[in-house]
């Protein structure tokens, strides 16, 4: 499995942005972090060898950017609106820098997203955010609201990027016609968040699958079985 690792000067956040990329074709997969994860993680977990058929076969290419949360949502230190402002320099690292190189990189307009936990989050907010440039999310043991995050602030730039807020009133096309995916554990700290979020889906008639794993809790080997058969859904 072919393996190459990237890092350049990010001119949204001033700094290196590191990123490892599995496979050299197929379509491109954005794979997120958890929270406070770096772009080695999916790795290190095993999640990459869990999808490895479809790396080695040319179905997917994966991109695994690094993470930013220890500067927005995970940043205690940091004010609120400060917090959210960063995410949005998170936001458009992904969309200005990676985004560009996996369409180039393998001929594909659109992309799918996915993350395990607050990977979940970050997959699912970019997505909803860019409807345009996603087809495919997969959400494991995603959650949709951040306001646990802001210390109960609240302005325009938590709104955007909450899901749970701005999608109920997102008029945006593309969102009927992405293959959306919620995934979550029986007994998951985030399956009332997936419910909830799948109701908010349903009441727009989005079509989407809310997969409930029975006998499960959110954690690394429930999402190492969910990664794959949500991957064979891509045509």
């Amino acid at each position: 499995m072919t393996e190459n690792y990237y890092t350049w000067h990010s001119p949204h956040t001033g700094r290196n942005f590191d990123m490892l990329v599995f496979g050299d074709r197929g379509y491109p997969l954005i794979l997120f972090p958890t929270s406070m994860g770096r772009y080695y993680e999916s790795k290190d977990r095993g999640l990459i060898d869990a999808i490895r058929w479809f790396v080695e076969q040319g179905h997917v290419k994966v991109y695994c950017p690094d993470g930013m949360d220890i500067d927005s949502w995970y940043n205690r230190q940091a004010p609120p609106a400060e917090r959210a402002l960063n995410h949005l320099l998170y936001d458009a690292v992904i969309f200005h820098e990676v985004l560009p190189r996996a369409a180039e990189e393998t001929g594909f307009e659109r992309v799918a997203v996915a993350g395990c936990s607050f990977g979940g989050y970050h997959a699912a907010n970019f997505a909803f955010r860019h409807p345009e440039k996603v087809s495919y999310l997969f959400s494991l043991s995603g959650l949709f609201d951040i306001r646990s995050r802001t210390d109960g602030h609240y302005d325009d730039n938590v709104y955007f990027n909450n899901p749970m807020d701005f999608m109920p009133d997102n008029p945006h096309p593309d969102l009927w016609r992405m293959g959306i995916v919620l995934g979550v554990a029986e007994r998951d700290v985030c399956l009332g968040q997936n419910e909830q979020f799948s109701g908010i889906l349903r009441n727009k008639q989005i079509s989407h699958w809310l997969d409930i794993r029975p006998d499960t809790v959110h954690d690394w080997p429930v999402w190492k079985q969910m990664l794959p058969h949500y991957l064979s859904l891509i045509k």
